[in-house]
């Protein structure tokens, strides 16, 4: 592919409050200048999953439109996805349309831990893109958003410049945040980001609310039947570390969660990934949050209602798990019967 004219625009939609998101955005846009048109102009607008339609037609503006690390689009106007979660497509006729594309600029793989490694890969066999010099990037969104830390402690204790990133993004509540983060993030090494001024200063206020919310759970979470269950509906928890439940119940298989924020009442239901609980028997918690209009992957997903409709999303949260503890006695049973 050739180098194309100066100004051209591309919009890049991307999974916000996420740091595979983020990393995504800003690896699209590396391999886009390195390999499709070098003066490129780009604009970044983060994507959350919520009750109702996720996409706006009308900001799809861009000379060229793409979506990376969220759900697809048959809009004609994006010329560009990348996604890696299983539930990626809204409908069945979604998915057809995208088996049907042979633009050779869409591409989906649900076996991948981030869709920051599936670009790399993706692009490095594709457009003979490098990506050596985003290695450090890409390791940590696989790690970040795989679960692939060695243990609970490691993925709570905040230590590493890339998770200092992540909490910072997670609870973000400002637009102009992401913008200035996502240029950088595939352009320079992460403990030089986290020092820039207007990340730096965010740092020390989140890492003492990450202490008070790992202290809220444990107030408010119970472990049965190898499930966790907590409801932080009535505290400004939007973005606290999903491996709390993990670290406070280490004995846990999974966990469902309720929290609010201004946009949505959000189930999130994942597994423990240091769990012992064999593969075979787990449950895939993307079909259970494909039920209630949700998605993710087999072992992480959430379900996102109104903010005006706790009283469904606990009611949901409820029967998922009572599902959850059901499947874990029948497991319990089936090893005792063995």
């Amino acid at each position: 592919m050739q180098p194309g004219a100066k100004g051209l625009k591309v919009r890049v939609f991307y999974h916000d409050k996420c740091f595979d998101g983020a990393c995504s955005a800003a690896l699209f846009s590396r391999v886009y200048r390195e390999c499709v048109r070098r003066e490129a102009q780009f604009e970044y607008i983060g994507l959350v999953h919520r009750a109702g339609a996720l996409f706006d037609e009308s900001q799809f503006t861009g000379d060229e439109n793409a979506i990376v690390d969220f759900k697809y689009s048959a809009s004609p106007k994006i010329t560009w996805w990348f996604d890696h979660h299983q539930s990626a497509f809204l409908t069945a006729a979604d998915q057809e349309h995208f088996r049907r594309d042979a633009s050779g600029k869409k591409f989906f793989d649900p076996e991948y831990k981030s869709c920051t490694k599936f670009i790399a890969d993706t692009s490095a066999r594709v457009f003979g893109f490098d990506p050596k010099p985003v290695a450090e990037m890409v390791h940590w969104a696989d790690v970040i958003d795989g679960a692939l830390y060695p243990d609970a402690p490691t993925a709570v204790e905040i230590t590493q410049p890339a998770m200092k990133l992540t909490m910072v993004l997670e609870t973000n509540q400002d637009d102009a945040f992401p913008k200035k983060l996502i240029p950088l993030l595939a352009e320079r090494p992460l403990a030089e980001i986290i020092e820039q001024p207007f990340v730096a200063e965010r740092i020390p206020a989140l890492l003492e609310r990450h202490e008070k919310s790992i202290e809220i759970m444990r107030k408010h979470s119970e472990c049965v039947d190898g499930t966790v269950y907590f409801d932080v509906t009535g505290y400004d928890l939007e973005g606290y570390s999903k491996f709390i439940p993990y670290y406070l119940h280490p004995e846990s298989t999974y966990s469902v969660g309720l929290s609010k924020s201004s946009f949505r009442t959000k189930v999130s239901i994942g597994s423990n990934p240091w769990t012992k609980t064999r593969p075979e028997d787990m449950v895939n918690l993307a079909h259970i949050c494909e039920r209630y209009g949700g998605g993710g992957h087999a072992r992480v997903g959430a379900i996102s209602f109104p903010p005006d409709r706790a009283d469904e999303a606990r009611k949901a949260g409820k029967e998922v798990v009572d599902e959850l503890r059901a499947a874990m006695r029948a497991v319990a049973s089936k090893r005792g019967t063995s």
